[in-house]
Formats: C-alpha cells, sequence, structure tokens
C-alpha cells in the first residue's frame, strides 16, 4: 500500500469521542501537507471541524437515508464516488464494519482502532484488578494512521486557538478580555461519575469570591438548562450560557475560555481540543482507561480516596453503579475542587 493523499475517518459518536480525534486530525494535516481527509460523523458533531482547513465532512443520516444495511450501502457508494485513497475507522462498532465491507468491495482498504477490550476489562473489574495507565484514545487513534502509512512521527501537540467570538455573544455575556474566564459543565451522562451539584455550589462560591473572575456554566437538556439557571442564580459573577447560544457559538466561547472544569465528559473534550486547560473529576471512571482530555496533566485530575474505595474504576463509561460506591464523588472536597481549578488559572 502506498501512501494514501486522500483518507476517509469514520467517527459517529459520541461527542467526546469525536472531539479527541481533533488534535490527532490536526497534527496529520501538519505532518503531510499536501493530505486531504474527509470526516463521517453524524451532522451535530460536524462543527467540531469547521475551524480546520483540509478537513471536509460527510453527514451520517443513521436515523433516516443512511438507516439500516441498505442506508450504509447508499452511503457506500457516496463515500466511493469522493475517491478515497484509504479509511481509518476510529469507531470500530457494527455500523462502521458494515460500512467498511461495503467500501471493500469498491477496492477501498481500511483499518480499524483497536480499542483494548480486553484490557478495560482487567481494568474494571472487581477481582484480579490490573490498575495501571492503558494507551490513551489519541495513542489508538495515532496508531490506525500508522497503519495507513501517515505515522505521526512526533508527540501530537496542539496550540491555543482563539476563534472570534460574535457579537451577540459578546454583547449577552458583557465580554471583557481582561477577566479570567472560567467554564463549568457539571453534568455528566451517568450519575455515578457526576459531583454533586451542592458541592459544586460550594465551588463556585469559593471562585466567584475574585471578582476578577467569570464563571460561565454549560449544560444541554432542558433539565439541565433550569438548573444550571438556579446554580448561578446566587453569584453575580457566575451565569448559565446553557440553551442560550447555537452550538458553533458555544465552541467560539469554549475557544476563549481560561479554563474548563467538567466531569469526565465531552465538555472537558471540546475545551482540550481548543488548547485551553480542563480540570477534571472523576469517579466511577478513570483516566487509566485513556479518556483523559488531550494533553491533561495529573495535576489537573481529581480523584476520590482510591484505598477507600479500591474497585474504582468500576466501569468505563460511568454507567454502572456498584453498592457501597454511591457516595464516591461525596467524599471529594470542594476545596481540592476549587485549589486544582485556582491553580490552573495561573
Amino acid at each position: 500500500m502506498k501512501q494514501p493523499s486522500h483518507i476517509l475517518v469514520i467517527r459517529l459518536s459520541a461527542m467526546g469521542d469525536v472531539a479527541m480525534t481533533v488534535p490527532v486530525l490536526s497534527q496529520l494535516l501538519e505532518t503531510y501537507p499536501k493530505l486531504k481527509i474527509t470526516v463521517l460523523t453524524k451532522p451535530f458533531f460536524a462543527h467540531l471541524f469547521e475551524h480546520i482547513e483540509r478537513i471536509n465532512v460527510v453527514k451520517a443520516e443513521v436515523k433516516t437515508k443512511h438507516k439500516g444495511i441498505s442506508g450504509l450501502w447508499l452511503m457506500a457508494k457516496q463515500l466511493h464516488k469522493l475517491e478515497i485513497d484509504a479509511i481509518a475507522d476510529l469507531h470500530n462498532v457494527l455500523r462502521s464494519r458494515i460500512l467498511c465491507g461495503f467500501l471493500k468491495i469498491f477496492g477501498h482498504e481500511y483499518f480499524r482502532i483497536d480499542k483494548g477490550r480486553t484490557e478495560k476489562k482487567a481494568l474494571t473489574r472487581p477481582n484480579d484488578k490490573i490498575f495501571k495507565p492503558l494507551k490513551s484514545t489519541h495513542q489508538r487513534y495515532a496508531e490506525v494512521f500508522k497503519k495507513l502509512k501517515l505515522p505521526v512521527d512526533k508527540e501530537i501537540q496542539i496550540k491555543k486557538i482563539q476563534l472570534p467570538l460574535p457579537s451577540e455573544v459578546e454583547s449577552s455575556l458583557n465580554w471583557d478580555s481582561s477577566k479570567k474566564w472560567i467554564g463549568i459543565a457539571p453534568f455528566a451522562a451517568h450519575s455515578p461519575k457526576q459531583y454533586p451539584l451542592k458541592l459544586m455550589k460550594k465551588v463556585i462560591s469559593k471562585l466567584s469570591e475574585d471578582k476578577n473572575s467569570q464563571i460561565l456554566l454549560f449544560g444541554g437538556s432542558k433539565k439541565e438548562v433550569r438548573k444550571l439557571k438556579a446554580l448561578a442564580h446566587d453569584f453575580s459573577n457566575c451565569e448559565s450560557v446553557a440553551g442560550r447560544f447555537s452550538f458553533s457559538e458555544e465552541l467560539q466561547l469554549i475557544s476563549n475560555l481560561d479554563v474548563m472544569l467538567s466531569m469526565d465528559s465531552g465538555n472537558g473534550h471540546l475545551a482540550a481540543m481548543f488548547g485551553v486547560k480542563v480540570v477534571t473529576i472523576w469517579g466511577a471512571t478513570h483516566p487509566f482507561a485513556g479518556f483523559a482530555p488531550f494533553g491533561q496533566t495529573r495535576e489537573q485530575q481529581v480523584f476520590p480516596n482510591l484505598e477507600k474505595y479500591p474497585l474504582l474504576p468500576t466501569s468505563i463509561y460511568g454507567n454502572k453503579k456498584v453498592k457501597g460506591y454511591k457516595k464516591v464523588m461525596h467524599d471529594i472536597a470542594a476545596e481540592d475542587v476549587f485549589q486544582k481549578v485556582k491553580s490552573n488559572l495561573v
């Protein structure tokens, strides 16, 4: 196989996993100036690549025209017309495997990610746990491109990227670039990895004492919008941006933050892809599984007492509830979280 000039990258979900492709793809484009990349992802995630030149996005309509076997065959024919040289399947699920099989019929070679499922099971099982750091997802992505004769030899890096803020966003937030802008995303997809809102309110209270700081709360669902509005109510320099802006505008806003505080969740990865400092709080999950935000150090991570909770991590995605571990996140002191954020504002 010769070195390709136009590759198809498949990563359909979830948001954090798609965001984690950005540093790797950016490094690829820097290393190979003539390389063209087409990314296949869900329509909503296309916004993650808007700021990157030489990336074309094809939107997978998996619930409508690309649904089922016939829809994947239609998608394969559509992608074949783009004259791609090779395929990087960074998802490796049934849908992407079927699609790659169809594309192989058209003569396209593909390689897929090794997700390290056996190692991850060993990390999360309750008995005979093997507690050690695994390859990061970014490394696993890079390994696929190496198979495609596109190795990224030097360490993957990403520069701080500040996107221009729309005037509507600036005026809505009374944007003052002399202030320290702190983003907080207090929610997670699963409760075992979410910090209690009562404790998060204590963190916000401490951060709000610095009147040169402005705190912005990020969330998505209607339920989260209501909770975030109530959470911000008692602090003059804290407000919720949930539901106020489009996703593109939120990304522009995130790129201008000084630091983002999040759970093990997508918002941390969104901030990291712009080179923003990210502090994460870990409960049922652990960065050893390879899902830490890009470029994050151990000093930017907050953990419960692992000696008190030796079964941690209990799962990769934080969706598993374990008896006796309901209060894991409650044992993380608000002062510890505050200090981590404060130290990253310097």
